[in-house]
């Protein structure tokens, strides 16, 4: 009677996995691991099979067809997964297709090249874009002032800016840094770079690498980018011609006239902001937030920025960029940790914000063909990640809201081109 009941169960479980066509990654609190489930998704693409990004079902979840080889590598990674029958599959995108409900789902079809524009040297921070990707298990090349400089960007679908100051001057580390190794090393580095590739000063270095970044947004690259090297880059173009730097940083005076000379036309996302000139201090412009915060009262226990809620349906975009199992993100500090909502050419969309202190922590816009989203803070899950400080393990935090915005922008380039700008 047992050996019969065994058979019987054997069948029944035969007949199950025979239908059961589909895999459902679920992104809602179910989830084990869900930056990991970025990389699987991921992974699958690479493969040559399509993925649906399930927006607003299940918190964003992904589904694609079954396979044992899928099922194993969810197993490894520690990827919570589902395996459906195609009946359940399709009445899950006959719900989403419904006009009535906020949902929608996306074709994910090639997976993206990713470059991210980092030193060649180990820095003395971290960076939480090539942290999440490395622990994602998402596959990226490193690429630099050389290889921006000879048009390598065309290689790539999706670039991302590490923590960078495209103003040449260091970062504004001068005062407290100047004499410390990794300063004077990145110093050397830079200007070497500079002489190399026929440049005068490293300020001039950093300006022709940020217009070469953005011929190839507006021909229909995707740029990400975080902390420093979002204001820095825009702060880059807009001071083309001008000296903006004082004799610490290139040898001779600042123009005393800088601010009068701006020319907001040519940046990407801000206007109007007024340069720091005293070079001691630690910020290049009042696009931060950073005295606004200390103003405000916002410390550790209080600072979080909330999320827009975007039609699925009809601003598949933001939707995809803001896919998450929390709308509220608990907020982190970074060298630029915030961007003043006054300081934000009309236009440009806003997908997370601290309403309070009228600070925007999470924008998108779009510049010709291309598309590119800033992102303020240093590391989402270390509150205040200072100089010289180990990394962070994401080990320890699997189910990060703050680091899926990341991965969010990642994927995106994957998504079929009706999603997309054109």
């Amino acid at each position: 009677m047992m050996k019969k009941c065994g058979i019987t169960l054997l069948a029944f479980l035969f007949v199950i996995q025979a239908h059961a066509a589909s895999m459902l990654i679920p992104m809602d609190l179910t989830q084990k691991d869900h930056l990991k489930s970025y990389g699987i998704a991921y992974w699958v693409i690479a493969k040559g099979l399509e993925v649906q990004w399930l927006l607003n079902y299940r918190n964003g979840s992904f589904m694609f067809r079954y396979d044992k080889s899928f099922e194993t590598e969810c197993k490894l990674r520690g990827v919570t997964f589902e395996v459906i029958p195609d009946a359940q599959a399709t009445m899950i995108l006959s719900e989403i297709a419904n006009p009535e409900v906020n949902m929608e789902a996306v074709k994910l079809e090639k997976a993206p090249k990713i470059a991210v524009y980092t030193p060649k040297g180990k820095q003395p921070w971290d960076d939480a874009v090539t942290l999440v990707l490395t622990y994602a298990e998402i596959p990226y090349d490193k690429i630099y002032d050389d290889e921006v400089i000879s048009n390598k960007l065309v290689l790539y679908d999706w670039l991302h800016l590490h923590h960078e100051d495209f103003t040449g001057q260091y970062g504004r580390f001068w005062a407290q840094y100047a004499n410390a190794p990794w300063y004077r090393e990145e110093v050397a580095n830079n200007e070497a770079a500079s002489n190399r590739l026929g440049f005068t000063k490293v300020s001039q270095l950093k300006l022709a690498v940020a217009k070469k970044i953005k011929e190839y947004v507006v021909g229909g690259g995707f740029l990400f980018a975080m902390c420093s090297a979002a204001d820095s880059y825009d702060i880059a173009l807009a001071a083309e011609g001008i000296d903006i730097c004082e004799s610490m940083f290139d040898g001779d005076p600042a123009d005393p006239a800088m601010n009068s000379k701006i020319d907001y036309s040519k940046t990407f996302c801000f206007t109007n902001f007024t340069l720091k000139t005293n070079p001691r201090e630690y910020e290049f412009s009042d696009i931060d937030t950073y005295f606004t915060r200390g103003m405000k009262g916002v410390n550790e226990k209080n600072d979080y920025f909330s999320l827009f809620d975007f039609s699925a349906k009809w601003d598949p975009i933001p939707t995809m960029l803001c896919q998450n199992h929390s709308n509220l993100i608990k907020g982190f500090w970074g060298q630029t940790t915030g961007f003043d909502k006054s300081k934000i050419k009309p236009g440009v969309l806003i997908l997370g914000e601290n309403k309070a202190i009228n600070e925007a922590r999470y924008i998108h816009g779009d510049a010709g063909k291309g598309l590119w989203t800033f992102y303020g803070g240093h590391d989402p899950e270390d509150y205040q990640h200072r100089v010289e400080e180990p990394p962070t393990d994401l080990s320890l935090f699997p189910n990060s809201a703050g680091y899926r915005l990341i991965l969010n922008n990642v994927l995106f380039p994957a998504a079929k081109k009706k999603h997309q700008k054109t």
